[in-house]
């Protein structure tokens, strides 16, 4: 019996070829894209399940409120860390953290160890020994995490840095083996651990401990004993005891934050700052606070993910049941020969299904073979993560198996539903649908093709629109001048730190260079640096979260930043005066911002800080974030960054590749063994955007293939059709019907379904599409003729896919056509 079903299975795929390639090609692009989206998806929500008690560890962030605006920091005071070990009750375990990164590391000579100098090493911490009993996940190789971290200018790393530090030593040997950071920070080797087991936001390699911070002069970088400064690199992770509520240590971290701070500004401040408790399972997902590689899964983009796979395989799946159906009549007398020969409903319908069911296998076949393709494709979207290996991944066998059995019964049950119902007596009788109507009862093939021309057409308009919102952020003045410079990195952990001035004089010198100036971070980044300033003018005490940006007085000319009241700040080593932008100013009360030149901020809780200027609003950071309170302020001892506009490129466009050339050679001139490391400003803002521009590739990847399995569909039909009305089209002929108008019959129904799902698909994607751009601060407008460019490009893609079989059935010859009869 199944020998036979097979073989009948087989002679129908291939009496029906052209259907069956049309099947096993949407069917094999919707199974292909299901997997890679599961591969992502699966990857991304499998980080840090590994970890024992994982649903009561949370990290300890903190939470700005200023005026009704939250601002999000993934680090805490310093300090809290040490008042929540010895005074907050329900917490088993108390651990904290300092992220070092872009670390300097010296292995010196030492018997058979060879010197190894590495710069800019990441994923370093100082960590204390509660750390690995938070994490309990580690393999100790060598030493013991008892002893490892409680004494200064200890280190245990993983067994990755140990082979990369000393390859070909044992590990058990690598214990007390001299790492030297930054040149300043000097340890010995007390445990080496194994790598992580699976997937997680811990991706440190190095642990410092943390006694060593006091004890190397690091205390000022970290503000390890300020109540006033939260550091993003400052982490505080707690494990909870069973039945202590979140909202029990939330208020513990009030009162703790209450006891120690410095007292809160009084008479109408909007300023407050609360500590919250995120779940270790959230780390990987909140972009808010951030994860350690940078990398951080945003939930409802793998939800559109999942969605996106759901449409192109329901899509696929529609395919196969209007195919199916429409070509019901011509499977008519051999299902009523079956019947009169004894075979029963349920085995008709196992016999269709095991043909769906064979197709199915074949497109899952084929799918295989188009994930490489579609994995490169995605390469700028998919993690780095992500792999595809059968033999090593039993979880996508089941799933692919999950998907094959799926696929079938949904796209084949309702076609066998169908076949197997017809009445034997009437089938042979050539009387299948006599009475009926069932030729003529199309409805359910147009819904399921409205259906799909819905779908590609919210594709569509989503693309368009997400890509109008893209040029949007990449061209929309910012409040600044981003063409044409370049930033220059110096070293900030060196033991000649005076070198940055050698240099700056040494590039003053290039004729290609227009401006220079020697400052912090450029007008806009990804990270942020900000604190707490007071504002007091006798009735209102105004205390608000600001950012910080420091440089010379060079600054707002190179970056074209208006100066709208007062003057330019002074040269200066430390923070004596501040220009504030017009947002702060607003803030503070002041309408006309040259009432605020000449006030008086508090800094750092005691230093008073004169306002000597207000500057034009600029975003600080990518538009998705509204523009904050911002002071500017000379400060040398916080510059390191050299920003070097460049002169017009000439006509040959080489002025600026000469320029970067002598810029390279006058720093290895002062920096010989230093990394020359620039960014272009311009490509700097542009991947502020990555994740969105992802999202428009992946649009637009989703609407290629949605349009195309719908064509396919399309093509099938308008195939089975004309061969329906043949006969049809060659008495039209014969009665002087021109071809334009034999074409504009047998296209006018499909057009018609293509509109019908126009007009259903507006409304949904201009919701869609506005709720998507209310993650941005400031946004494109969503303008009519979009949607209405998307239905005529709809339409015209369906009238080619037409045209293939419609003008070929229109000019045959109609003797041909007639000559049966």
């Amino acid at each position: 019996m199944l020998k036979n079903y097979i073989k009948t299975a087989w002679r129908s795929l291939a009496r029906h070829k052209i259907f069956a390639l049309i099947n096993i090609s949407g069917l094999a692009i919707g199974i292909s894209a299901a997997l890679v989206i599961y591969l992502i998806v699966y990857y991304d929500f499998s980080f840090d399940h590994f970890e024992k008690d994982n649903d009561r560890i949370y990290r300890v962030v903190t939470n700005f409120n200023m005026s009704g605006v939250t601002y999000h920091n993934r680090g805490v005071i310093a300090p809290m860390a040490g008042a929540v070990s010895k005074e907050a009750t329900g917490v088993s375990e108390v651990s904290a953290f300092h992220q070092y990164n872009e670390v300097k590391v010296n292995i010196t000579a030492d018997n058979n160890i060879r010197p190894l100098m590495l710069k800019k090493q990441r994923n370093v911490i100082f960590a204390d020994a509660a750390y690995f009993k938070l994490v309990t996940a580690y393999q100790w190789l060598a030493g013991s995490p008892d002893v490892a971290l409680h004494e200064p200018n200890k280190v245990v790393i993983t067994s990755k840095s140990a082979q990369l530090y000393f390859p070909g030593v044992k590990y058990h040997d690598v214990i007390g083996k001299q790492i030297i950071y930054n040149d300043s920070v000097r340890t010995t080797v007390t445990g080496v651990v194994n790598e992580l087991p699976q997937h997680s936001d811990f991706i440190f390699q190095d642990f410092i401990s943390l006694a060593t911070i006091p004890t190397s002069g690091l205390k000022t970088n970290f503000s390890y004993d300020n109540w006033t400064m939260t550091n993003g690199s400052s982490q505080l992770y707690i494990k909870l005891v069973p039945g202590t509520t979140v909202p029990q240590v939330e208020k513990q971290l009030a009162s703790l934050y209450k006891k120690y701070s410095p007292p809160p500004r009084a008479n109408g401040s909007k300023y407050s700052i609360v500590h919250t408790l995120q779940p270790l399972s959230d780390v990987h997902f909140n972009a808010d606070y951030g994860a350690y590689d940078e990398h951080t899964a945003h939930k409802p983009t793998l939800y559109y993910l999942l969605l996106v796979a759901a449409f192109l395989l329901a899509l696929a799946c529609i395919n196969f049941i209007n195919l199916s159906t429409a070509q019901a009549s011509q499977r008519a007398k051999e299902i009523g020969i079956r019947k009169t020969m004894g075979s029963s409903r349920a085995q008709l319908i196992v016999q269709f299904l095991g043909e769906t069911l064979l197709l199915t296998l074949i497109a899952a076949a084929a799918s295989l073979l188009l994930i490489p393709v579609l994995l490169k494709a995605f390469s700028g979207f998919i993690p780095a993560g992500v792999s595809f290996n059968l033999l090593h991944q039993p979880h996508l066998v089941v799933f692919l198996l999950l998907l094959i059995v799926s696929v079938s019964l949904l796209s084949g049950f309702y076609p066998s539903w169908i076949l197997s119902n017809y009445n034997p007596a009437l089938v042979l009788k050539n009387q299948a649908y006599a009475n009926t109507g069932k030729t003529r009862k199309t409805w359910i093939r147009k819904t399921l093709t409205v259906f799909q021309f819905l779908v590609a057409q919210l594709f569509i308009m989503g693309t368009i629109i997400v890509s109008k919102q893209i040029h949007y952020t990449l061209n929309k003045d910012m409040g600044f001048k981003k063409d044409a410079i370049l930033s220059v990195y110096t070293q900030f952990y060196s033991k000649q730190p005076n070198l940055r001035y050698v240099l700056m004089d040494k590039l003053k010198t290039i004729p290609e260079i227009e401006m220079l100036s020697l400052a912090g971070s450029t007008p806009a980044t990804d990270g942020t640096s900000s604190g707490q300033v007071n504002y007091k003018d006798g009735k209102k005490d105004i205390q608000t979260d600001v950012h910080f940006k420091f440089g010379d007085v060079n600054y707002l000319k190179l970056y074209h930043i208006p100066l709208l009241a007062g003057s330019n700040v002074h040269p200066s080593d430390t923070v004596k005066e501040a220009i504030i932008n017009e947002t702060y100013a607003h803030i503070l009360g002041f309408k006309n911002v040259n009432d605020a030149v000449g006030k008086t901020l508090l800094w750092s809780g005691t230093q008073k800080l004169p306002i000597v200027g207000v500057m034009g609003d600029f975003n600080q950071q990518s538009l998705h974030q509204a523009i904050k309170p911002l002071l500017f302020s000379a400060a040398a001892s916080n510059s390191y960054t050299i920003h070097i506009a460049l002169k017009p490129q000439n006509a040959d466009g080489t002025a600026w590749k000469n320029a970067l050339s002598k810029i390279q050679m006058e720093f290895k001139a002062v920096y010989p063994e230093t990394d020359f490391e620039y960014d272009f400003y311009d490509e700097s803002i542009a991947r502020f955007y990555q994740s969105d521009m992802h999202v428009s590739s992946l649009l637009q990847w989703a609407t290629g293939l949605s349009v195309f399995i719908s064509c396919l569909g399309l093509l099938g039909l308008v195939i089975y059709t004309t061969n329906l009305r043949t006969k049809e089209i060659g008495i039209r002929k014969v009665l002087g019907a021109s071809v334009a108008h034999i074409v504009s019959i047998l296209s006018a129904d499909f057009v018609k379904l293509v509109v019908v799902a126009f007009i259903i698909a507006s409304p949904i994607a201009w919701w869609a599409t506005s709720k998507w751009l209310q993650n941005f601060a400031y946004h494109t407008n969503i303008n009519w003729w979009i949607f209405l460019m998307s239905g005529m490009l709809m339409v015209v893609i369906a009238l080619l896919t037409l045209s293939f079989q419609t003008v070929k059935a229109a000019i045959a010859n109609p003797v041909n056509s007639l000559r049966s009869e």
